[in-house]
């Protein structure tokens, strides 16, 4: 009998609700302090880079692979920095800002 089981027994009338993918999304710790969005070269290339996040690891991870998938390119998660190729601040910014986080830019 597992977690599940057990509690159907002990709390017979509780509807469990299903949630979404989409709902998990929003579920994201907001933070008092501003995200801050970066632009560096590296190798010549153009990269953006998202720090300062203070929320769970996973949490951001999901951010990153969110702001990867609607913007269309690549990058990755690293030491707490989001890293996405090319030079996307205004468009990472928005997003972030629609999500109801405070950015920060720095540089150029």
């Amino acid at each position: 009998m597992d977690l599940q089981d057990q509690l159907k027994h002990l709390f017979p009338e509780h509807q469990v609700e299903e949630s979404s993918n989409d709902s998990n999304a929003n579920n994201l710790w907001m933070q008092e302090d501003p995200i801050i969005c970066k632009y560096e070269k590296r190798k010549g290339k153009p990269i953006t880079i998202l720090e300062g996040y203070t929320g769970a690891h996973e949490d951001f991870k999901l951010l990153a692979k969110e702001i990867k998938q609607k913007l269309s390119v690549g990058g990755s998660f690293k030491d707490d920095k989001i890293i996405i190729q090319g030079d996307y601040r205004d468009k990472i910014m928005k997003i972030l800002k629609d999500k109801g986080f405070k950015v920060k830019r720095v540089g150029g």
